[in-house]
């Protein structure tokens, strides 16, 4: 008996026009679509006339769910896996399900569409050939500034999640933690009230506090750190000669205070290139 496909179906996320022709073909031809709430999903099958069945599949029913899945594509179904929005199987028991699929050499395939990560970044504003996703962060607050702590030295943009009732407390510990960065708030992406704020960390957080609530979906796009480029003794010496007339204990004395660096070994390269 050859065995069915896992397919990895990326659904809009609140815009029912974003989704792709191919997506709505898989839908409709799958044998079972498992989703997370089927009063969210429904809303996207009406609107297409998709009457394949849904099957509930979540973080609070996985180990279930998941095996009743596994047996039903072993046995030569079609399961199509969607998320409430966007690209499943990102910060959701998604990933469970096709590392089993996987391990049980059942085919998956992917349906590329809407991904709320990525739409972010692009909206933001802020570098995007290097980045960094770090989805949710711990609920407790001693947790959650724990994490961003060990980020202060991250230089690539990062993407967070965050519900809306602690994306208030998030944004204030990320001024206090990251300082005057460039962010970007997105709230309800391609919804009637989707939101796109952009500014500094502690404007971004004084805005929610002035607000006391938001309500919708948020994500956070926040930018990376500074650079830091160490330079070589030998590196150091040789820039401070381009424009340096002096004598060369002055210049050794002037290095030294201003790098931290050893005056005697900052001397002593300042004579080698000076071939004295």
């Amino acid at each position: 008996m050859s065995k069915g496909v896992l397919f990895i179906v990326a659904t809009p996320l609140g815009n029912l026009e974003d989704i792709t022709l191919r997506a709505i073909r898989v839908l409709k031809e799958a044998s079972v679509i498992a989703c997370e709430d089927t009063r969210r999903t429904v809303k996207l099958l009406n609107r297409y006339e998709i009457r394949t069945p849904m099957f509930i599949f979540h973080d609070y029913n996985k180990l279930r769910a998941g095996v009743v899945l596994m047996r039903r594509l072993k046995e030569g179904e079609s399961v199509a896996l969607v998320s409430d929005a966007g690209t499943p199987a990102i910060s959701d028991p998604g990933y469970e399900l096709v590392r089993e699929a996987i391990a049980a050499d059942v085919p998956v395939d992917v349906v590329p569409g809407p991904s709320a990560l990525v739409s972010a970044l692009v909206v933001s504003g802020l570098p995007t050939d290097h980045f960094a996703f770090e989805g949710f962060l711990p609920n407790r607050r001693e947790k959650r500034k724990k994490a961003l702590q060990s980020l202060a030295g991250e230089t690539r943009t990062m993407i967070f999640y965050e519900s809306p009732q602690r994306v208030g407390a998030f944004l204030a510990e990320a001024a206090e933690i990251f300082g005057d960065r460039k962010a970007c708030m997105v709230r309800e992406l391609t919804k009637v009230h989707e939101e796109i704020l952009r500014g500094t960390l502690p404007e971004l957080a004084a805005e929610i506090a002035r607000r006391g609530s938001v309500l919708g979906e948020v994500t956070l796009v926040v930018a990376g750190g500074q650079k830091t480029v160490e330079m070589s003794v030998e590196e150091i010496v040789k820039a401070a000669l381009e424009d340096a007339s002096g004598s060369s204990r002055d210049l050794a004395r002037e290095i030294a205070e201003r790098t931290g660096l050893s005056r005697k070994e900052v001397y002593a390269e300042i004579l080698r290139q000076r071939g004295k």
